[in-house]
């Protein structure tokens, strides 16, 4: 026992270490990614403070292709938006880049027009690449995520307006669910915070209170909660709507106007978790971001290493526990814990957490198909054992019963049962051996005991044991069987009829008869493994027993001796001839009545 639980628990170790170890080489990345999109990114309400003026169609048809336009366009925005004092935006971010000087007139009434406004954030954009640098052990480091150049507004617009990087990193799965809170760039004494920062500090400042930083990772990145899918800002309000009056000042004032590219052919669109089905503007991400910060919410990524732990110890428990109870059990407890798992991963996201919700159910669950499997194999492997066990005595409709009914009858010990008990023995067989060669004594006993064992297994008894030439069978153990006590009377009249067919070829062979004496009793007894560990007898004990014993005993050749309980129970179906009690059986009182089978009707 020792053995087989320290096996399982080295089974269960090894499994959950195996689990562990594939999720930690993120095996899971791209499903447990997706999952957790599907139950956390969710539309919400927006505040309204954040708007978008979409450089879209109809900007693009009014003012001809995007790159022939000269900055006096986006002049023109910004002199707009700052053409009532009473209505004045709270910031203005332009999504667009404006680096390098062009036509010199454009530019500086674009630089004028932003400082008018006096609340603009313009765009600054980094280049990533690799690199690798020797380190003082002689190794080289390799580094995928190195500023490589650095884009900013022209001179005159950086002096007047607010800088913000527009950068933003892909997952490796190709989706943006994380936002670059700030850039260090090199040979800049400052970081660089993004374009949502700045501009959700400029509406911040000017109602009176402070945008809080998010944590972030060592690359400066945080996960982004999205409030709204494609589409969810933009309200339909054009570039040129703004340029030509059509945009009423009350539309945006006091808020956070952005500015940026709104349709395919200006190519700034990204794949978000919120709708993995149509991509989202750029600018659309940008106010993702600038309400997430507006409103503080700020969802922080639990670490990995208490995860795995968990998942580690929760796989190795249920490896050890799942195998113990029956299926039915297992599946309801793999349920709950896979659906409570869930249940906490959403409420530690409102709390501000994110677990990785795929992680314990795939653990619980690739538990659960291996417990299954082990089940079967250990079904397959009792099945073997009780057809091992009972083949050799017992009819295969018995044998398909038990694998039925289960196998807890193969430990030792017994249970009482009723049963219809048969005892055979051939008359004079001593006698008989005397007189022949052993090895034909073999053969005959052989021959008879090969005819007796297939009467029984033709009428579903159950063979118990040879004893010399004696037989025993009964009916009704290991399962219940319908009719018992009319198969075993059947059998022992089979069984007489059986002997004078044997008879008859000894008699011609050899000179020998061969008769025998057949004695059936019903009632109860105790049916089990009797026995030790190494060595037991599936077999019936009990006063039953002796009493088809004895009655065996006194039945002469020839004859059936059945009790009155066996006559009754068969009563109008069989013909019998009562001896009263003139036989007297070793063992039972006075009175114990006995009679000889004439006839199955």
């Amino acid at each position: 026992m020792n053995k087989t639980r320290l096996k399982q628990a080295l089974i269960a170790l090894a499994f959950s270490a195996g689990i562990t170890l594939f999720t930690f080489a993120d095996g899971l990345y791209r499903l447990d990614s997706w999952v957790q999109d599907a139950q956390f990114q969710t539309p919400q309400a927006l505040s309204g403070n954040v708007i978008i003026i979409g450089i879209d169609e109809k900007a693009l048809a009014e003012y001809g292709p995007y790159r022939t336009w000269d900055r006096s366009i986006m002049a023109e925005a910004l002199e707009a938006l700052a053409q009532d004092p009473e209505h004045m935006p709270a910031a203005v971010a332009i999504d667009t880049l404006y680096s390098g000087e062009t036509e010199a007139e454009a530019d500086k009434r674009f630089a004028d027009a932003a400082e008018a406004l006096g609340c603009v954030v313009t765009a600054d954009a980094a280049s990533f690449g690799s690199t690798s640098t020797r380190t003082e052990d002689g190794s080289y480091a390799f580094d995928d995520y190195v500023i490589t150049g650095f884009e900013q507004p022209y001179e005159a617009l950086r002096s007047v307006t607010t800088q913000g990087h527009i950068n933003a990193m892909y997952d490796s799965d190709g989706i943006l669910r994380h936002a670059i809170l700030y850039l260090d760039v090199p040979d800049l004494e400052e970081r660089v915070y993004s374009m949502a920062y700045q501009a959700a500090s400029l509406y911040a400042e000017k109602n009176g209170f402070s945008i809080k930083e998010p944590e972030t990772d060592s690359r400066g990145r945080f996960y982004v909660s999205y409030s709204s899918g494609p589409g969810g800002f933009y309200e339909g309000v054009s570039l040129a709507d703004l340029i030509n009056g059509d945009c009423p000042p009350d539309y945006y004032a006091g808020k956070i106007v952005l500015i940026g590219p709104y349709t395919v052919g200006l190519q700034d669109s990204v794949y978000t978790p919120i709708d993995k089905a149509r991509q989202m503007y750029g600018v659309e991400f940008q106010a993702n971001v600038m309400e997430a910060m507006l409103k503080g919410d700020y969802k922080q990524e639990a670490g990995d290493f208490w995860q795995l732990a968990i998942l580690f110890v929760l796989t190795f428990l249920a490896m050890l526990f799942l195998q113990k109870i029956r299926i039915a059990y297992s599946s309801i407890l793999c349920g709950a814990v896979i659906v409570g798992s869930f249940v906490v991963c959403r409420l530690a996201y409102v709390r501000g957490w994110i677990l990785h919700p795929l992680w314990i159910p795939v653990g619980i669950f690739s538990v659960y198909i291996l417990s299954i499997g082990a089940h079967y194999i250990r079904t397959l492997a009792e099945k073997h054992r009780v057809t091992q066990t009972f083949e050799r005595y017992v009819a295969p409709e018995i044998v398909q019963e038990i694998l039925r009914e289960g196998t807890d009858s193969l430990a030792l010990g017994g249970k009482l049962c009723e049963i219809a008990v048969l005892f055979v023995d051939i008359r004079g067989f001593t006698t008989m051996s005397e007189r022949l060669s052993p090895e034909m004594v073999v053969k005959i006993l052989n021959r008879y005991l090969g005819m007796t064992s297939e009467c029984i297994a033709q009428n579903k008894g159950t063979l118990d044991k040879f004893v010399g030439d004696a037989t025993m069978a009964f009916w009704g153990a290991p399962v219940p069987q319908e009719d018992s006590i009319y198969l075993a009377v059947k059998t022992a009249m089979d069984i007489v009829e059986g002997a004078k067919k044997v008879s008859d070829e000894l008699k011609e062979s050899i000179g020998e008869e061969l008769r025998v004496g057949v004695g059936v009793h019903f009632g109860p007894a105790v049916v089990g493994n009797i026995g030790a560990k190494r060595h037991m007898d599936y077999t019936a004990i009990g006063d039953t027993v002796n009493t088809s014993a004895r009655l065996e005993a006194n039945a002469p050749g020839g004859t059936v001796y059945i009790s009155r309980v066996v006559a009754d129970a068969l009563s109008g179906r069989i013909r019998t001839t009562s001896l009263g009690t003139s036989v007297t059986l070793k063992g039972k009182s006075e009175g114990f009545e006995v009679l000889k089978v004439e006839e199955l009707l």
